[in-house]
């Protein structure tokens, strides 16, 4: 079955007969209909019930319903690839995981493509699991994330080894502390990540080890909107310092002193991969230099 002639099959249904779609195209009639008689063959069915007036079989129907969005799948990437050849821009696709993709990587982007504005970028957001398969089937160029647990043919390079802190409401007793233990968190409602996430695994293993069970559980799954619950004092939150970069109003961050678990950011890249491009590697870089230089926000309470 060729595009082409799913192509003149929706010619000749908008057009309403095969002579009207044939000097539309600029063919002959016997083409356009030995066209069609061709992609009725492939597909085993008939199209049309040829009679005085041209009409489509139900199969015809939901042939040219189902086959609208494979057109405009096909024109979008027909365009797209014309631009690619002709060198107009480059195109990078990128996976990478919260909370960096709605904290942190926005200002990186819009810097880079106020730099390039010939690139075009497409953000995948998705935890590391989800990127490195994303990686693995070739939706992505690259990722930036935790360690993966499932790495298939990808490799992973960290660059940066984040921290835990607690981010507690302004109006809670701990808030007037500068560090706590875990000790502290004994009695209070934390706040967690989803319950098959590696950091919350290791969390609530240190918690265990220090208070057991002695502790409430509450399961937010976006990292970034816990600040808001924490600010309405629902609970509390263990996180890292990345997801506290910019806290809100009527919270604060304090050092957590007995924690030794420092989560992994790193690059993503498939052992396949024939070479990025020029333009792909210097986003990497700025990405990685964006984790060595944090707002003066993140430290302290919020206003």
């Amino acid at each position: 079955m060729e595009i082409r002639a799913i192509q003149t099959f929706h010619y000749v249904v908008a057009l309403g007969g095969f002579q009207k779609a044939a000097e539309e195209l600029n063919y002959s009639q016997p083409a356009i209909t030995f066209r069609i008689k061709q992609l009725e063959k492939d597909l085993g069915v008939k199209l049309f019930e040829r009679g005085k007036t041209l009409k489509l079989t139900s199969a015809g129907r939901i042939f040219y319903n189902q086959s609208k969005q494979l057109l405009q799948d096909y024109e979008a990437l027909d365009a797209e690839m014309s631009q690619l050849r002709a060198g107009a821009r480059d195109f990078i696709r990128i996976g990478i995981s919260e909370p960096f993709a709605s904290l942190k990587f926005p200002a990186v982007l819009a810097d880079f493509l106020n730099r390039h504005p010939e690139v075009s970028v497409d953000v995948y957001v998705d935890d590391a699991n989800g990127c490195s398969q994303r990686l693995e089937k070739g939706e992505i160029d690259f990722a930036v994330c935790g360690e993966p647990e499932i790495k298939l043919e990808n490799y992973y390079d960290p660059f940066y080894s984040d921290e835990l802190v607690l981010l507690v409401g302004a109006a809670h007793p701990l808030a007037k502390r500068a560090a706590v233990s875990l000790a502290d968190l004994r009695g209070e409602r934390l706040i967690f990540t989803p319950v098959n996430c590696p950091i919350r695994i290791q969390i609530e293993q240190a918690l265990h080890r220090k208070i057991g069970n002695d502790y409430k559980k509450m399961t937010v799954t976006s990292s970034s909107a816990h600040k808001f619950y924490v600010q309405q004092n629902i609970g509390i939150s263990i996180l890292t310092k990345t997801a506290t970069l910019y806290t809100v109003s009527g919270t604060k961050v304090i050092r957590i002193t007995d924690v030794e678990i420092h989560p992994p950011i790193g690059i993503l890249l498939n052992e396949k991969q024939q070479g990025l491009s020029q333009i792909v590697k210097d986003l990497m870089t700025e990405i990685q230099h964006s984790f060595f230089h944090f707002p003066a926000e993140s430290e302290g309470t919020a206003r």
